[in-house]
């Protein structure tokens, strides 16, 4: 089933008898392996990591583990430390025997003094900061983060979603894992005896340097019509972050002639990306002693994904979560999803959040529906713990579409491009408003002066799918006509427009600063605690029952004897 399986939102508070406890999931280190001191070196890639921070000539350097991998951390962190140290050692011991003897004092002192210029901050000892937790997804670069410590760089370890940072550098650390070839070049045999199959090679990132001898391999044991992907820095690629075969540039539509093969089981957004642009996808699995290629079937996913978005077609209030702030044209894709979900008559809110739980969204009991805005990985978010669903942006757009207009082909996306650059039509949604382009549809007229006379009668009727109601309120900034009041200056009256929230007569929206606000009318009606105060009138049956309380001063100091006012103890 498409829909959540809860009926009510989930209980947001701790019980007393696990108040002490961590949700977090623990991360078992003693079931970690143990690596040398070689393997250190090389899984982590500290000679490559010294050299380029040398060649950058950073001086701040934040290191991101994911969380299994914190338990390398202290001993990455000594490693890196000792190679700078002989780094920044062995280059001034060059500097210095470099200097001829006969050279006088005035060409010494002019040699010095470009040396200071050219080199000054080589002195300088470079600096090491571990980020113990990322805000968002370990898969993504925690700018957040690195900046806390004004790092110059950052260095990312393990498998990254390569989504463009938009403020720092990085260096990429894939820790490199190992595979048995022979078993994997036995179990291609089985996979596909046809020789003359067209197949595409490609290994999730910690395991892509394998493809070169891989793709030798198979070539000598007679395949004949095989494609070695290469790393690149592009999820909007045909293939997310990898090449792809060069006939397949300028026609994309031949890359459905490819089967693809894929060593270690890939994020479910980058099955759901291939499975509409490939023939077939065989994984080959890691985690298992004997593997063998399974089929990737996405069917049953992509029909879930579509339920959801039907689902939310007449969805009236739509959240918007910031699930990062690094990548680069978030907030592009930010102002592009405001202004869909309003030329659509409906209404948006903006949260930033970190991690996203259950608890957290369920805060706010008034959204139909959530669009995520992370990376293109992680934007996939599935769970029956959720109390409203989750989509992507480019899973928006097909959402607020016409009926008639709504055509699930079977693709999916989940880069910000191909929405940012119109890759789906435009569309107004159906309701009266003026799109994005300026234009007015024939469901809606400006009378001029801010208002709408929107003829509701002549507009189709829409039903929500799930349970085959009416929905009378699904476009609730369309069906409200309201005046908008200048920003500045007096109304009619004399008196200067207010942008506190205002209690409407009943049967309306209750609007701030003249804009009508589903959020605020949830608040009005259907909230059963408002908090400390209400911004309502509470003289004429508001949830306040009469004047708020005087402010007073409260209890400062410690438990043992908190002080009251000026020194009363108690």
């Amino acid at each position: 089933m498409a829909a959540p399986t809860l009926e009510t939102a989930p209980v947001l508070s701790t019980p007393d008898t696990h108040i002490f406890e961590d949700p977090t999931p623990p991360v078992d280190v003693s079931s970690l392996p143990r690596l040398s001191d070689e393997q250190i070196t090389l899984t982590y890639e500290i000679e490559r990591t010294v050299k380029e921070i040398r060649g950058g000539r950073w001086k701040r350097i934040a290191l991101q583990f994911p969380d299994h991998m914190l338990v390398d951390a202290p001993r990455v962190y000594e490693a890196l430390r000792r190679g700078l140290e002989k780094a920044r050692k062995t280059t001034n011991g060059s500097a210095t025997s470099s200097k001829p003897e006969h050279e006088n004092a005035d060409d010494q002192l002019a040699s010095g003094t470009e040396a200071l210029s050219l080199d000054e901050k080589e002195d300088v000892k470079e600096s090491l900061f571990i980020l113990g937790d990322t805000s968002y997804g370990a898969c993504c670069v925690d700018e957040v983060a690195a900046e806390h410590v004004d790092a110059d760089v950052l260095v990312h370890y393990g498998r990254s979603c390569l989504s463009p940072p938009s403020r720092l550098p990085v260096i990429y650390v894939f820790t490199e894992r190992p595979l048995d070839l022979d078993a994997t070049i036995e179990t291609f045999k089985q996979t596909y005896p046809d020789k003359d199959e067209k197949v595409i090679l490609m290994a999730d990132i910690p395991y892509s340097h394998h493809i070169p001898r891989l793709h030798t391999l198979l070539q000598e044991t007679g395949y004949t019509n095989l494609y070695a992907t290469e790393i690149v820095h592009n999820p909007s690629s045909l293939l997310p972050n990898r090449t792809v075969p060069p006939d397949t540039e300028n026609s994309p539509e031949s890359l459905r002639s490819y089967q693809l093969f894929h060593i270690s089981t890939p994020p479910t957004s980058l099955l759901l990306t291939l499975s509409s642009r490939l023939s077939a996808i065989h994984i080959y699995p890691t985690d298992t002693p004997s593997p063998t290629a399974l089929t990737a079937s996405t069917s049953m996913t992509l029909r879930r994904r579509y339920a959801l978005l039907t689902s939310l077609s007449s969805a009236p209030v739509f959240g918007i979560l910031i699930n990062t702030l690094s990548v680069k044209n978030y907030l592009s894709i930010l102002s592009h999803v405001k202004a869909r979900i309003a030329a659509a008559g409906k209404k948006s809110y903006t949260f930033v959040v970190g991690k996203i739980n259950a608890a957290k969204i369920a805060n706010f009991s008034e959204v139909a529906g959530w669009v995520v805005i992370g990376c293109w990985e992680s934007s996939l978010l599935e769970s029956k713990d959720f109390w409203k669903p989750i989509i992507t942006p480019f899973e928006l757009e097909i959402c607020l579409m016409r009926d008639e207009e709504r055509v699930w082909t079977g693709e999916w996306r989940g880069d910000w491009v191909g929405v940012l650059e119109g890759g789906i039509k435009e569309t107004d949604g159906g309701d009266g408003e003026k799109d994005e382009a300026g234009e007015k549809d024939e469901a809606g007229e400006d009378n001029g002066d801010g208002e709408y006379d929107s003829e509701e009668e002549s507009a189709p009727p829409e039903f929500d799918l799930r349970t085959g109601r009416y929905v009378s309120h699904s476009r609730p900034m369309r069906t409200t006509a309201v005046k908008v009041q200048p920003a500045t200056g007096a109304s009619a009256n004399g008196q200067t427009p207010s942008t506190a929230l205002a209690k409407r007569a009943n049967g309306e929206l209750a609007h701030i600063g003249g804009v009508a606000s589903p959020g605020a009318e949830y608040l009005r009606s259907k909230r059963t605690w408002v908090g400390l105060g209400s911004d309502f009138d509470t003289q004429d049956g508001g949830q306040g029952g009469g004047d708020a309380a005087i402010m007073e001063e409260g209890r400062r100091g410690i438990a043992r004897g908190y002080v009251v006012g000026e020194g009363t103890k108690h």
